[in-house]
């Protein structure tokens, strides 16, 4: 009789293997035999391929995650997935992170999400996330990481050789990359008390947003944003119809796009808008989108168009902030554009700071972060391309001139204006920089919340009031011609034939009235 089989603990590098080499078509007895394991072993790799394959690439490829044996997740799921994407882009960027650093961030994003638990980021749970993800014990000493520039040079000559070997055009190439926008997050010294500061770490998860760029190499052609955000319809959507939005939105609970939300967008809006403006521009109906390394999104085989003519490629790992298109200044162009019109829609609406923010709405932040991607120029994208395409090199788009000229314009209005006589240049330079952590931004919350704000409640008014309200010989109130305002922007959010210039003057105009009602105010008082 044969002894009893030793048994096999396969580490995550020898169970990358076996899939690849199922993929090769090696049948299961033959890798139980080579790896000593049973059948049943190789047909449960298989059955978690996709498991295995996500977490090997959501480590860093350079460390020793290759050698573990587990893959046991943390008590914190959603707080892990947000904490190895931030730690990877600190990494890329070449930011310092240290242990202490790393466990301020964790307890950050802890409250930031409106997670429940008595989490507490001490040494034992740094470890143990360091172990998870394979991160050495050097990363935690606050030595500067650097991208890896012998894999980006490597893939710009690779994607170069590709792109004329398939014979695309810049305008047949397309990049795409995400960012987390807390869109109530304000400069340090301005418009917020001391007492309302104090509370801001109690920020809700809901205040953030993602947002999504995509933009081909000519920077002709801009995708609508995709926004994403945690409620399928918040309360500030009441009467709007999703599909009438200057934005794509989505909805998911994790903190970053998920793998069905991103296919879902890539298949439905991606494919359909590439085709639809390479067919305007008589081209053939071809193209490429470039994408982060894949932790983030579905393996290359899923995302194609149905004839094939439309793929994606993947960059390699630890390179975004060297090559990546969008975090070449675009994506912090739009957070500057979107803080800027921030700031001026407060001004020009001269309210209460606290009414004003409370008045704030995820739906007027999809607005103004959609006025804000518009904004950008097709010299800026095409600039940050010119890693891939160093012969395409133009020199403009928002350099640091024109972004010091906004602060400044800014900072000027600002001290001039009632409760941010203490903002500065450096204070809106700093708030400017979205390389900044958002953690930086105090953000202005109150009891009920800024989603939770309902819009003046719906009812009919008496036959009295509504001639008064509507008989053009009697005086109509501000409030009056502010709550038919409101009515009206619902009624163009039900339809599907209004234009957006339409919808932002009307918005416009809401400002205009909240003005008048605030001068009105100050003088009866």
């Amino acid at each position: 009789m044969l002894g009893k089989r030793k048994r096999v603990v396969l580490t995550i590098k020898d169970k990358l293997d076996i899939i690849k080499k199922l993929e090769e078509g090696i049948s299961f007895k033959k890798l139980s035999v080579v790896y000593g394991i049973g059948e049943s072993t190789v047909r449960d790799i298989k059955k978690n391929k996709e498991r295995i394959i996500n977490y090997a690439n959501s480590s860093d490829p350079t460390s020793g995650v290759s050698k573990r044996k587990s893959m046991k997740s943390s008590t914190y799921e959603e707080l892990d997935r947000v904490m190895i994407e931030w730690f990877n882009q600190q990494k890329t960027e070449g930011i310092p992170v240290s242990g202490t650093i790393c466990a301020k961030q964790a307890k950050f994003f802890f409250d930031a999400l409106g997670m429940e638990g008595d989490f507490n980021a001490s040494s034992g749970w740094l470890t143990r996330f360091k172990q998870r993800h394979g991160i050495p014990k050097a990363a935690g000493k606050g030595t500067k990481l650097k991208g890896d520039e012998t894999a980006a040079s490597e893939f710009c000559g690779n994607f170069q050789e590709f792109v004329e070997r398939e014979n695309l055009q810049p305008e047949q190439i397309y990049g795409a990359d995400q960012t987390g926008l807390f869109w109530k997050c304000l400069p340090s010294r301005t418009l917020a008390l001391e007492t309302e500061r104090s509370t801001s770490g109690s920020r809700s998860s809901r205040e953030r947003i993602i947002i999504m760029c995509c933009a081909n190499a000519t920077g002709l052609h801009k995708l609508n944003l995709c926004v994403v955000g945690k409620a399928k319809k918040p309360r500030a959507f009441k009467g709007a119809d999703l599909s009438n939005l200057p934005v794509t939105y989505f909805s998911q609970k994790s903190a970053w796009i998920e793998h069905s939300v991103f296919r879902q967008w890539f298949e439905k809006c991606f494919v359909p808008q590439v085709q639809k403006h390479l067919k305007s521009k008589g081209l053939l109906e071809k193209a490429v989108l470039l994408l982060d390394f894949p932790p983030a999104h579905p393996n290359e085989e899923l995302l194609s168009s149905d004839d094939g003519r439309i793929i994606v490629k993947y960059l390699p790992p630890n390179v975004t902030s060297l090559i990546q298109p969008m975090s070449q200044g675009v994506l912090a162009t739009v957070k500057r554009y979107y803080r800027a019109g921030l700031l001026q829609k407060y001004v020009d609406e001269g309210i209460d700071p606290k009414m004003f923010w409370k008045n704030l709405t995820v739906l007027d932040a999809i607005y103004e972060v959609s006025r804000a991607w518009n904004m950008v120029k097709s010299s800026t994208i095409t600039k940050a391309w010119k890693k891939l395409f160093p012969g395409n090199e133009e020199n403009s788009g928002m350099n640091i001139d024109e972004g010091a000229i906004l602060a400044a314009n800014l900072a000027t209005v600002l001290q001039n204006t009632e409760d941010c006589e203490h903002v500065d240049l450096e204070n809106i330079d700093q708030w400017f920089d979205s390389r900044s952590n958002d953690s930086n931004c105090p953000v202005l919350t109150d009891s009920e919340g800024a989603e939770d704000r309902a819009r003046p409640a719906e009812h009919k008014p008496s036959s009295k009031t509504r001639k008064t309200e509507l008989n053009p010989e009697k005086h109509i109130s501000h409030k009056a011609a502010l709550e038919w305002t409101e009515n009206l922007l619902d009624y163009l959010e039900q339809q599907d034939d209004m234009l957006l210039s339409d919808k932002l003057v009307l918005r416009r105009l809401r400002t205009v009235i909240r003005r008048k009602q605030k001068t009105q105010n100050n003088k009866s008082h």
